[in-house]
């Protein structure tokens, strides 16, 4: 079952110019049981292993308990809806810090 925090490997499938494509790591922002069984769909940050140095990427490191193989970053603009279909497998969860940081970040992001 997937949770908020929870690190997933999602499948984006095909790029559109910038846009996070393929099998990658993910941050369940929004998961599939607050949606309702109506509704297929779960909120999601893509993550990648590039530092851009921007302040809304929120890093996060390759532990045991985060499952990444490499140091990565939360990209917070980047959220989007997919189908829980794209889950493909858990890799693990990120702290309550790094959770509420990407949270305020999106918030932000969205005038909320």
């Amino acid at each position: 079952m997937a949770s908020v925090g929870d690190l997933w490997i999602v499948d984006f499938g095909d790029p559109y110019l910038d846009e996070p494509a393929r099998q990658r790591p993910a941050l369940l922002l929004g998961p599939p049981e607050s949606f309702g069984g109506a509704l297929p769909f779960i909120t999601v940050v893509p993550l990648t292993t590039t530092d851009r140095g921007l302040s809304i990427h929120v890093e996060i490191d390759a532990t045991a308990t985060t499952g990444l193989s490499a140091t990565s970053f939360a990209q917070c603009e980047l959220i989007r809806s997919v189908n829980r279909d794209r889950l493909v497998h858990r890799l693990g969860n990120i702290d309550p810090v790094a959770n509420t940081r990407v949270k305020s970040i999106v918030k932000a992001l969205l005038d909320h």
